[in-house]
């Protein structure tokens, strides 16, 4: 019964702290702040609405949001994306995590000197907490990553390699920890460390593993069934809640029953069951549209929890100490991403800022942190407490210097001053009512729009000051040079004269290669020699016969073609990404609201499945939400 009013009085505080964290964000500081300080707020240092008992009846509340976090991070782990810049990865965790045991692991041992809550301390609890610190400290967030790359529009070769760094930490980091974990839990006991102890912890992992594929099948038969979405999520909650309850259950009983404790690390055990499903089975989408939909409600809860165990008075004098560690950490990613990148072969260009993209922490740090306190029965909440203080200035710090790096970089794609935006270009002649309607709406959808025509009156008469107008005396190679130019994407010929379209058309295609010509003949004679040229032959009349009878035989696709579908929209790209050429179509891992329509290569028109290989070059027909099709570019071109 106290647990249950425990629960109902916590799920009127995670609204409040929603709003808190929202407020925060207002501020440019992360959600997770914002949530951790409605924690504190109310707490027993705070304003004392839950007691501090109710931390440990709300366990349970930490176990499914842990599970989440892990099934998250194996979701984003799709081993095809980091494929072509796997040596680069490797080396760089490789370097990173021996920098990080040697220099934070030795400063947090040295800092345990002077910290008071740490004094009286034996050498094995030392080493275990040195230990277990810098496994916590190494873990990064790839959501945050993905957030800033959104938001800058990054994409280069130094942005999918600080991705692939962050997602592919994570996973060792998980892994680390349950070996750090056992050697901890030996220090603290005083067990001896021997070849007994070593063979145990290569069995956990080995039952970890196994474990983990069990779970992957219990979520192929979850997301193979026709349930309702809600009835899908709580099975993927009970499964998250079952993973660490079964744990605790073995350890329980083999510590008891048996001479020896079985200690199966319940976050390795999430991680692998979805890592399985996202890169073995076709349900990968659905995990991630799953997972997107839970995730929110469970960091506000988690963090709003974690909150509540923070001891105020031990934050304010573990500050000093937790700047330190921040900066030595800062320090470990430098030196460790260096040394990775030189032995990788790497550009020069990246050592220097390649590390400000690595220092966000934020979910499975502070999971692995509260995890991590219930080994350290003396000083857990402590211990915990000055980790978090770390992980609060880093995920703070983290998104100011990863925007920093990527636009140090050259790699962000936003238009603002010296970063060059990546716009379709096109030049429309011929200017009248439907050519400056036509060049809004495509200025609207982000082109760079240029109208010219070769009757003086027309410019004047139509001239607007939200379009690029200009006067050209004729139709010739001298006129159009600089309106038509190597980046021009498509050129609309609708001027009066079919002489002037097909001149146009015709410099446009043999002079500067722009790849689609679209005109709209005022007679007849020309139009096979548009044809030779490839030109898209628009007929006003036959135009409209078609317009109608589409809305008569799929009235939906209509409103997509005629920008009515206030949802969904219709967009051509064309792949550039060198890293997708060769790709699966079922490997672009497209959002739940993307489909692709339509492949264009050297003219002709194949109609994709999963199977079908991208090729550079190739032209996409593409329909999906805005939001996600900008998503989309990024990835391809």
């Amino acid at each position: 019964m106290q647990t249950l009013i425990y629960l109902a009085g916590f799920a009127l505080i995670c609204l409040a702290s929603h709003r808190i964290g929202q407020w925060f964000a207002r501020l440019r500081l992360p959600y997770i702040t914002g949530y951790l300080f409605t924690g504190v707020l109310v707490g027993s240092f705070g304003l004392q609405l839950l007691p501090s008992s109710a931390g440990e009846r709300l366990r349970f509340i930490d176990q499914i949001a842990l599970a989440v976090i892990a099934f998250v991070a194996g979701n984003e782990l799709f081993y095809k994306d980091l494929m072509s810049s796997l040596r680069a990865i490797l080396w760089s965790l490789g370097m990173i995590i021996v920098t990080a045991l040697m220099l934070i692991g030795a400063s947090l041992f040295v800092l345990l000197e002077f910290i008071p809550f740490a004094q009286g301390l034996g050498t094995g609890e030392k080493i275990a907490i040195a230990l277990l610190g810098t496994t916590i400290l190494l873990a990064l967030s790839p959501p945050s990553t993905i957030a800033v790359i959104k938001e800058l529009r990054a994409r280069g070769p130094a942005t999918r390699l600080i991705l692939g760094v962050t997602i592919a930490m994570d996973v060792a980091i998980i892994v680390i920890f349950a070996i750090s974990s056992s050697f901890a839990t030996a220090l603290v006991e005083g067990s001896s460390v021997n070849l007994s102890f070593l063979a145990l912890l290569l069995i956990d992992l080995i039952l970890s593993g196994v474990a983990g594929y069990g779970v992957s099948q219990v979520l192929r038969v979850v997301l193979r069934q026709s349930w309702s979405r809600w009835w899908k999520l709580a099975a993927i909650v009970t499964l998250g809640y079952g993973i660490f309850a079964g744990t605790d259950w073995l350890k329980s009983v083999s510590a008891t029953s048996w001479s020896f404790k079985i200690m199966i690390e319940p976050l390795l055990v999430a991680l692998m069951g979805s890592f399985l499903i996202t890169n073995f089975s076709p349900y990968r989408n659905e995990l991630g549209e799953l997972l997107h939909d839970i995730s929110p409600v469970v960091y506000v809860a988690f963090f709003t929890v974690t909150g509540l165990g923070l001891k105020l008075d031990i934050l304010l004098t573990a500050l000093i100490f937790a700047a330190v560690l921040f900066l030595v950490r800062a320090l470990s990613l430098f030196i460790g991403s260096s040394l990775g990148l030189s032995i990788a072969g790497q550009p020069s260009r990246f050592r220097p800022l390649f590390w400000l993209g690595l220092i966000t922490q934020a979910g499975i740090a502070l999971g692995l942190a509260r995890e991590a306190s219930l080994l350290l029965p003396s000083i857990g909440d402590t211990f915990a407490t000055l980790i978090i203080a770390v992980i609060v200035l880093n995920e703070i710090a983290g998104p100011l210097t990863l925007r920093f790096a990527i636009q140090r970089l050259g790699e962000a794609n936003l238009p603002e001053p010296g970063i060059r935006e990546d716009v379709r270009d096109v030049l429309i002649l011929g200017i009248e009512q439907q050519s400056i309607a036509l060049a809004r709406q495509l200025r609207a959808r982000g082109w760079q729009v240029r109208v010219a025509d070769t009757d003086y009156d027309h410019v004047q008469r139509l001239i607007s000051e939200d379009v690029d107008e200009r006067y050209i005396p004729e139709i010739s190679l001298h006129t159009l040079n600089g309106l038509i130019t190597r980046a021009t994407d498509a050129v609309v010929a609708l001027l009066e004269k079919d002489e002037d379209n097909l001149r146009a058309c015709q410099i446009a295609f043999e002079q500067f290669g722009v790849p689609r010509l679209i005109v709209r003949p005022n007679q007849s004679e020309f139009r096979e020699q548009f044809r030779e040229l490839g030109a898209i032959i628009i007929d006003p009349a036959t135009a409209m016969v078609n317009l109608l009878e589409q809305a008569v035989r799929a009235p939906q696709s209509l409103n997509l073609l005629l920008h009515t579908d206030p949802v969904y929209d219709v967009v051509q790209m064309t792949v550039t990404n060198r890293e997708i050429d060769g790709r699966l179509v079922r490997d672009l891992r497209l959002p739940a609201d993307v489909l692709l329509l339509e492949i264009s290569r050297d003219g002709q028109g194949i109609v994709p499945h999963g199977y079908t290989r991208l090729r550079l070059g190739d032209e996409l027909t593409i329909v999906g939400k805005p939001d996600s099709l900008r998503e989309v570019s990024l990835r391809i071109g």
